[in-house]
């Protein structure tokens, strides 16, 4: 009759499983959930197996991950840590890439005791603190006793006794109902090992009796094990072998039992066989690789056609600023050689050097434009973890982008130089401070060529000098980014001296000197030229756009210097100038520290983006969704007044260059009934443009196009906050 009702109750369950196996999730997780009830934990690993198998044929990430965490579970609970290790980490990186949940956290916590149990105390304490966060973030309190007594076996392992006791203390005064017998017994016998390591015998098999006595009401063996081994190592302290053999021998017998048991369980045979049967995972990787294939091709081909397109930009606009050079050449040579046609001649030239300024001026503010869409797109292409196959394009595609946009960047440095519309700066700075950061910024490019760096440094310069620090930095960064290019295996040095200290002005010396290349002597004079680089072969060897000496030039020119070289072509180079300094007794300006941000500000904002352009409009939607901001889309500046007005936004994110009514007067419309919601101008700012005048309508801030990622949140986050 008993078996008769077990055959009935077998075949009742079958039957069930038949009817769930429409969802083969569920399926095989019923299998592996009886399976486990019964002791047969080979058919469970391999049930949890075919459910996660199946979880990546049909991508159910969700489910993957769940299947994956049970699978270390499962190990976790036969001892077998380091492949428990194994599947709780991967299926955090499944869990990674979804939304935090309970199971996520588990998956953290139960990987820190594994790493606890292989005795990995620094891996633990990551995973227990990354736990931790998670539930807080989920507002779950069911773990935090559990956590704080992994913490605390940490703070053991660590020779902390005094903290750890007094959470394992508090732990047990918690406890006095024993609802939880085995954290008690757990902390109870944690307090015991950390009294006999400071000796206290007594206290020790105080503690340990009383975490056997609460053990032996629960069916924690591994513990037990434990207690008894403790009792024993006591014991033999106290010269008491008769009780250290006794409870030795116990702690060897119960750990021999626990060994066959779980033997029982799994087999020895049985568990290297399901460990071939790992190769179902990879076999499924590799036909999912194959469909793939088809997806890599696609995917090369719009790389190869995004890189065309960036060199033809380039080489178009090369072509133009070439021809315009030879343009100012010819016309500088017909001056000189007409003197009876100096005046109509000058008229030329003035009108030709605006015309060149407006073309430069214009090229590179349109440029910035697809060349925010080609950086941004290059930038959600590496977000989405592209294979290992498609990097090496990605990587040459933004190498490509950057180098465009310091190229673009410079043509307009040196048109706002020559169109007189620079502005000097006159601030308080510590100009050794500044000295030795540039120093610093620039040793791995000093290192890369096997250079040594020096600065040297004279101790009478003034500590606080009143001028324009940043237009400094700039002349001294692009010397020494020169000397340290075309220097291999030489010496590069800095030197600052103080000339002369008359009233309040300090007149320094700046000398920048290399043992590099140097320069032939027929080119020490047109090196200052813009797009010179001494030879074609070295432009090709060093690259560069032939931009940098030429702004050095004309930047020392308007801080009151004038740059001299001295070079012996194969023996090196020395760039030399000395510029004048108000010297005043204030203090320094306090520097801004970074604004560290937490990346929770993003989450739920509303964000309206006014961009017309439908290729910046999906990079701008992207970017903003990626961080968890919820995103609305209109195209022109009509449209933004109307929606701002009758709908509450976190963050306006306005293009200035708008159909219609352009973005600065679109913001100026909506400080009319609106002066609280931050409006951030995303512009291409060409060079009638500047941070102060777009503030001026009413922007709290500016976000230059190409912008960088990085750069892009942290605006937004500011504003947020």
């Amino acid at each position: 009759m008993k078996y008769f009702f077990i055959f009935i109750f077998f075949n009742s369950f079958l039957y069930s499983q038949n009817t769930e196996k429409i969802d083969s999730i569920a399926y095989y997780d019923n299998l592996s959930n009886y399976n486990i009830k019964i002791n047969k934990y080979k058919d469970a690993l391999f049930f949890t197996q075919k459910a996660i198998v199946f979880c990546q044929a049909n991508q159910k990430t969700q489910d993957q991950a769940n299947q994956t965490y049970n699978l270390g579970k499962i190990y976790y609970g036969l001892q077998k840590y380091n492949d428990a290790i194994e599947n709780f980490s991967e299926s955090i990186t499944l869990f990674e890439t979804l939304a935090p949940s309970s199971v996520y956290a588990e998956a953290y916590y139960y990987l820190g005791v594994s790493h606890i149990r292989k005795e990995n105390y620094n891996s633990a304490a990551i995973c227990l603190e990354k736990a931790q966060s998670i539930f807080n973030k989920l507002k779950i309190t069911d773990y935090n006793e559990l956590l704080y007594l992994q913490k605390a076996i940490i703070y053991e392992s660590r020779g902390n006794y005094d903290l750890a006791s007094s959470i394992f203390k508090t732990i047990i005064a918690k406890h006095e109902s024993d609802s939880q017998l085995d954290l008690k017994a757990e902390a109870l016998y944690r307090i015991g090992l950390i009294e006999k390591k400071n000796n206290r015998n007594n206290l020790a098999l105080n503690y340990l009796n009383k975490a056997l006595e609460l053990n032996n009401k629960t069916e924690n063996l591994e513990q037990k094990s434990g207690i008894l081994l403790a009792l024993s190592s006591v014991y033999e302290k106290m010269l008491d072998k008769s009780n250290a053999y006794s409870y030795l021998k116990l702690h060897l017998n119960l750990k021999e039992n626990i060994s066959i048991a779980n033997n029982e369980k799994l087999g020895i045979d049985d568990y290297e066989s399901f460990k071939e049967s790992q190769l179902i995972k990879k076999t499924a990787q590799i036909n999912k690789q194959e469909k793939e294939k088809e997806k890599e091709n696609k995917f090369s081909k719009l790389i190869n056609i995004l890189a065309i397109a960036l060199i033809s930009i380039l080489s178009l606009l090369s072509l133009s600023l070439y021809k315009n050079n030879i343009i100012r050449n010819r016309s500088n040579l017909l001056l000189t050689e007409k003197n009876n046609e100096l005046i109509a001649a000058k008229e030329k030239a003035e009108k030709a050097s605006q015309a060149r300024s407006e073309f430069l001026s214009t090229v590179s503010h349109e440029l910035r434009t697809p060349l925010n869409a080609i950086n941004g797109i290059t930038h959600l292409l590496l977000e989405e973890k592209p294979k290992k196959s498609q990097l090496h394009y990605l990587s040459s595609l933004q190498f490509s982008g950057n180098y465009l946009t310091t190229f673009i960047n410079d043509i307009l440095e040196i048109n706002k130089i020559e169109s007189d519309k620079i502005e000097i700066e006159n601030i308080n700075f510590d100009l050794k401070k500044l000295l030795k950061d540039i120093k610093k910024s620039l040793k791995e490019v000093a290192l890369k060529n096997n250079n040594h760096f020096n600065l040297i440094m004279d101790d009478d310069i003034p500590d606080i000098l009143n001028g324009d620090p940043t237009k400094l930095s700039q002349i001294v960064m692009n010397l020494i980014n020169n000397a340290l290019k075309f220097t291999k295996n030489g010496k590069v040095t800095i030197i600052a001296k103080l000339l002369s200290m008359e009233d309040d002005t300090a007149r320094i010396s700046f000398e920048i000197v290399d043992t590099g290349i140097g320069i032939p002597k027929d080119k020490l004079e047109s090196v200052f030229e813009s797009f010179s680089q001494g030879s074609i072969e070295i432009n090709r060897k060093y690259g560069g756009t032939g931009l940098g000496l030429t702004i050095v030039n004309k930047l020392v020119n308007i801080l009151g210097g004038q740059i001299k070289l001295e070079s012996i072509e194969g023996k090196g180079a020395s760039f030399s100038f000395d510029l004048p300094f108000q010297i005043k007794e204030l203090q320094l300006p306090i520097e801004k520290k970074l604004k560290v941000y937490d990346e929770s500000i993003f989450e739920n904002k509303n964000i309206l983006v006014v961009e017309d352009n439908k290729i910046n409009q999906m990079i701008a939607k992207k970017m903003v969704e990626n961080k968890g901001m919820i995103c609305e889309i209109i195209g022109s500046g009509e449209e933004a007044i109307e929606i701002v007005r009758n709908k509450k936004f976190d963050l306006i994110l306005m293009d200035v260059h708008l159909p219609g009514i352009n973005g600065t007067v679109a913001t100026k419309n909506i400080r009319e009934f609106d002066s609280i919601t931050p409006i951030i101008a995303i512009t291409a700012i060409s060079l009638d443009e500047n941070r102060e005048m777009l503030l001026s309508f009413g922007m709290n801030d500016v976000i230059t196009k190409p912008f960088a990622p990085a750069d892009f949140y942290d605006t937004i986050a500011q504003n947020l906050s």
